[in-house]
């Protein structure tokens, strides 16, 4: 069982639990949505993204918002996952991430999404 992410208590008053693709999704968001110096114990691990969504909008930002993910992907989960494509959009403050990847141990490929409301 891989315990789900946020923890939940299910239907049947239990640990909510996730599927492997569940939790390889939750992994990719934890990554992303974490900043660098959150985690007490781990002040490097994350992305920085949700700090670059009040920079000015163009193609260099743009193309240095998915060199970071991709590059911060690679670093935490690059045992997992081999990452395909990234792409991020910004639009009304919302941003949008879509990152296409392949599963190491299963040599499948997968897509996650993931729209965060930023302010």
């Amino acid at each position: 069982m891989t315990v789900d992410v946020p923890y939940h208590v299910d239907g049947r008053g239990r640990t909510g639990a996730t599927t492997a693709e569940g939790h390889l999704s939750d992994l990719i968001e934890a990554v992303l949505f974490t900043a660098p110096g959150e985690r007490v114990m781990r002040p490097d691990f994350g992305s920085g993204l949700l700090g670059l969504v009040f920079e000015p909008a163009g193609a260099e930002l743009v193309a240095a918002t998915q060199y970071l993910v991709q590059g911060s992907l690679q670093q935490w989960l690059g045992h997992l996952i081999a990452v395909d494509l990234v792409d991020v959009a910004q639009e009304d403050g919302t941003l949008t991430v879509k990152v296409e990847y392949v599963v190491l141990e299963t040599n499948e490929r997968a897509v996650a999404a993931f729209t965060k409301a930023v302010s």
